[in-house]
């Protein structure tokens, strides 16, 4: 008997301390402090996967300012614990990382060299949480940055899964910003580091948006997600990768977030990072996706705008 009790008390316990866990995990994170609206241009460390890829901070450096640099660590579909982890490979990694932007991630986000750091995770974001421990590899990157000399902002960049994803690829963004990617992937950084705040680039949100938008007839020439997903070389819809439309929205999201301005009024005709003209969308069309961009940064609080940026 006794020992039967011993082992409903032992069963107790572990269960008790998982329930504690994942209180903790599905704790609400705090809304970070605005911030200053930057004064001049940025250098910006972007890092993560194909998500990011190598146009779209390319085409954010056109929308920035005069003297906006950047430099980036990418792979395909790599995870937060692969870029950190030195013995494990990074897929891609000699095509995705060319000068001259390519810069070592470790040494890049601890040098203090940047303003900004933007760091992301791979998809399937529930995979990354269960088996590539992304909180913890999340925080070892803020702590990391937060000890450069100076500490720069950080950005966590929402990104989005499938567009055949079996959950719905808007439902999927609509439920996971508050509950994976805020709650379950920054909470433990935002509770460790509560000095060293991170903020958000919604584009996963956006993006969501555009398409609502296009699907609903209010963006001329655009009338369906699909048109923002890029095409494999056979022909058929890649439904992870965008197109230069999409990478477009994304880069002014970026743009919105980490200069705190507006995008409406920016260059919509942009070159890749290789040189040539992007595809582009209408003048008008482009208009629209810029005043919803602003619309979705400057609802969500976590963007970190200040009042003054958003009555601007």
């Amino acid at each position: 008997m006794m020992a039967r009790r011993g082992f409903i008390a032992l069963s107790a316990a572990v269960a008790a301390l998982g329930l504690a866990g994942f209180a903790t995990r599905s704790r609400p994170v705090s809304v970070p402090p605005p911030l200053p609206k930057p004064e001049g241009p940025l250098t910006v460390f972007h890092l993560g996967h194909s998500l990011v890829g190598a146009d779209m901070p390319h085409m954010l450096a056109q929308l920035a300012p005069d003297g906006h640099d950047y430099n980036s660590q990418l792979g395909s579909g790599t995870s937060l614990r692969g870029h950190w982890e030195p013995d494990e490979p990074i897929l891609d990694f000699e095509t995705a990382n060319q000068a001259p932007a390519y810069r070592d991630a470790r040494e890049a986000v601890a040098s203090g060299d940047y303003d900004a750091v933007v760091l992301t995770e791979m998809v399937e974001l529930r995979d990354a949480l269960k088996y590539f421990d992304a909180a913890k590899y999340f925080e070892k990157w803020v702590e990391l940055a937060s000890n450069a000399p100076p500490a720069p902002r950080l950005f966590l960049y929402e990104t989005w899964h499938n567009l055949d994803d079996p959950d719905g690829w808007l439902e999927r963004i609509d439920g996971d910003l508050e509950r994976l990617w805020i709650r379950e992937l920054t909470g433990r950084a935002s509770r460790r580091h509560p000095d060293q705040p991170v903020y958000l680039i919604p584009g996963g949100q956006v993006l969501a948006a555009v398409a609502r938008a296009a699907e609903n007839g209010n963006i001329p020439g655009l009338d369906s997600r699909e048109a923002l997903f890029a095409r494999t070389p056979d022909g058929a819809l890649d439904t992870i990768h965008i197109n230069d439309l999409g990478t477009y929205v994304v880069a002014l999201t970026h743009f919105a977030v980490l200069y705190q301005r507006s995008p409406e009024g920016l260059p919509h005709q942009l070159t890749r990072a290789d040189g040539t003209p992007a595809q582009a969308l209408p003048a008008d069309a482009a208009r629209r996706v810029q005043q919803i961009v602003w619309q979705v940064v400057t609802a969500l609080p976590r963007t970190g705008l200040g009042a003054e940026a958003r009555d601007a």
